[in-house]
């Protein structure tokens, strides 16, 4: 009786260690966009957001990814920026997301403030954002990267000119160079650069860069600019001047070192290297205008940016304080 009693209650039990062990190999739950808040300094009131992978690396990569004029991190983070997100879930790399929340939802690339290391603006902000998860996580400080689409390209050009001691990459897309924006009137507006009427040298473009951050003398990140041959929100001509700022900044020469066409309408051309991680690469788009990046041009950021690998270079020198 006692062992037909134990049977019965063996076999009882038997759903509830199945089902047990069912519920203990239940996936994860899915990694998502997070705020963050108390981050740090944040004289003009942005946003925080950041995307943490269920998988992150030993010596994870960062990416800051900065939206456009009246757009969202969300807006970014489930549209044109997605393919960062699914290539983050897949390497392991980190996300923040800075949001504006001025009315028109752009970044402030105008301003004095703006346009100054540490000068109290969006950029500021965007540092305390990167500082705070650099505080976090083991990020690998030869891979802190920055990109955006329009007014977050304009934003990306002014963080490598200001932080050139941080950022080790960028990736522009539909942007202008690094101060063109600037007005005297505090409108966020220039209506001169945006229409690609801004024209100066490459040493006068290197020059306003260098006087973000006076005295350094160190590397500049390297950088990838693309631009729509039509596009008539932010004029062609800002893209050749995005060129020159940059073979300045990084002293190369403006005859391209490479020239191909990796799609019929494309035309890439890289600065002071051959490979995928030139230190300037230029792509332009024939007949494409305010609509960057469109479908699979990512991918080719993803590369440029060393977000699909090790760091293969130099550490730079550990985050001031500010």
């Amino acid at each position: 009786m006692k062992r037909r009693l134990t049977a019965i209650l063996a076999a009882a039990a038997l759903p509830l260690v199945v089902a047990s062990v069912l519920l203990g190999i239940r996936p994860a739950a899915a990694a998502s966009l997070t705020q963050v808040t108390g981050f740090g300094t944040n004289p003009t009131n942005l946003n925080m957001y950041m995307y943490v992978p269920n998988n992150v690396a030993a010596r994870p990569a960062l990416l800051v990814l900065v939206h456009y004029c009246g757009g969202s991190a969300s807006a970014i983070f489930n549209g044109n920026g997605h393919d960062f997100v699914t290539a983050a879930d897949r390497y392991g790399y980190i996300m923040v997301l800075p949001e504006a929340t001025r009315s028109e939802k752009c970044f402030d690339v105008s301003t004095a403030a703006g346009l100054k290391r540490n000068g109290g603006s969006d950029s500021t902000g965007i540092m305390s954002m990167v500082a705070y998860a650099r505080q976090r996580y083991n990020i690998d400080p030869g891979r802190i990267a920055v990109s955006g689409f329009s007014s977050g390209a304009m934003m990306t050009n002014v963080l490598a000119a200001q932080y050139p001691d941080v950022f080790t990459a960028a990736s522009a897309y539909s942007g202008v160079p690094a101060g063109c924006f600037a007005t005297t009137n505090g409108s966020l507006w220039n209506s001169q650069c945006s229409g690609g009427q801004l024209i100066k040298t490459a040493q006068q473009w290197g020059d306003q860069a260098r006087a973000m951050y006076p005295g350094y003398t160190g590397r500049y990140p390297r950088i990838q600019l693309w631009h729509g041959t039509t596009d008539t929100t932010l004029a062609y001509p800002n893209y050749g001047e995005e060129i020159k700022q940059w073979t300045n900044l990084n002293s190369l020469s403006q005859t391209p070192a490479y020239t191909d066409h990796p799609q019929s309408s494309w035309t890439r051309t890289r600065y002071g290297g051959t490979g995928n991680q030139a230190p300037v690469e230029g792509i332009s788009i024939s007949g494409v205008g305010h609509q960057l990046p469109m479908t699979g041009q990512l991918a080719y950021a993803i590369t440029f940016l060393g977000l699909d690998g090790t760091s293969t270079n130099p550490t730079p020198t550990p985050t001031p304080t500010p």
